[in-house]
């Protein structure tokens, strides 16, 4: 159980990491406002869709798979 906590700490502050730097980049690159905005939201709402997939895989609702039409 405590190398599983290990594991979803690890996966969260990667996907942290991750999120930091894309939206520092999004920020750097001269873009008009608008398309900042939508990059900004886009990847905010990928960044909690994936936090909430991990946690519902640490709960066991999920089995960790993408969903298949034929089992």
């Amino acid at each position: 159980m405590i190398s599983a906590l290990v594991t979803v700490v690890v996966y969260l502050l990667v996907i942290g990491l991750i999120i930091w730097l894309l939206t520092y980049l999004i920020d750097v690159i001269p873009v008009p406002e608008p398309f900042r905005t939508v990059a900004r939201t886009i990847l905010m709402v990928v960044g909690v869709l994936i936090v909430i997939v991990l946690l519902l895989q640490f709960i066991g609702a999920l089995d960790g798979g993408l969903p298949r039409l034929v089992r």
